[in-house]
Formats: structure tokens, C-alpha cells, sequence
């Protein structure tokens, strides 16, 4: 799925990132735990969390996951912005809670990684 797609089934105001739109991700992994997303994130894969703060871009970088959705109306910091920037990750956010964005983007077809 285009992270176009995703950016409009979630209504999502675009942080960094606009240019890179027309990427494409395969999964999507819905957590606030970092360590549970170091442990079953896979490549290709959009990251949904309400958590904010440095640590999501860098086990975002990690994990080479190139887009996250910040959920919750939660809006990134201006340090996150500039690391996200520098990586070239896509920053979104969106003001469904986890559990509706995940539904949305399930229901157009993005799995979790594993249920393919």
C-alpha cells in the first residue's frame, strides 16, 4: 500500500516527508512498546504508536522503517521532525486512536506482518 493511501484513509497531516509519498509498505505494526516493535517489526513496514518522543525514530532506523504514524492527535517534536528528516522517514499523524487507525488500514488490505 502507498503511504498516500494511508494518508488519506487516516485523514493524517504529513510532518516530514511529502516528496516520498509513492513509497510503498507491506505491513503494519500498531505499538507504543519500542521493545515490542524491536521484536516483531519486519522490512517494509508502517509503525502506528502514540508514543513521542527521540527513541521512536531511532528504533524506526533500526529497523530501516521508513514511515510512522503518530496516533492520538500526537504531533512529533521539533528535534523529531529534524531527526526524521535527515533519516528520510515520512512522519504522519493522524487523530484516530491506535486501535481505529490499525481497523482502517486492516480493513484496506495492510496485514500485520506474518498473516500473509
Amino acid at each position: 500500500m502507498k503511504i498516500k493511501e494511508i494518508k488519506g484513509a487516516l485523514k493524517a497531516h504529513v510532518w516530514t516527508g511529502e516528496e516520498s509519498l509513492d513509497r510503498e509498505v507491506h505491513a503494519a505494526c500498531g505499538c507504543d512498546l519500542m521493545s515490542d516493535v524491536l521484536a516483531f517489526a519486519k522490512e517494509e513496514v508502517l509503525l502506528l504508536t502514540g508514543l513521542v518522543n527521540p527513541q521512536v525514530i531511532r528504533t524506526a532506523e533500526m529497523l530501516d522503517i521508513k514511515a510512522i504514524v503518530f496516533v492520538r492527535g500526537k504531533e512529533p517534536t521539533e528535534d523529531m521532525i529534524k531527526m526524521a528528516y535527515q533519516k528520510n522517514m515520512i512522519i504522519l499523524s493522524t487523530d484516530d486512536p491506535l486501535y481505529i487507525a490499525c481497523g482502517k488500514l486492516y480493513q484496506l488490505g495492510l496485514v500485520n506482518k506474518g498473516e500473509e
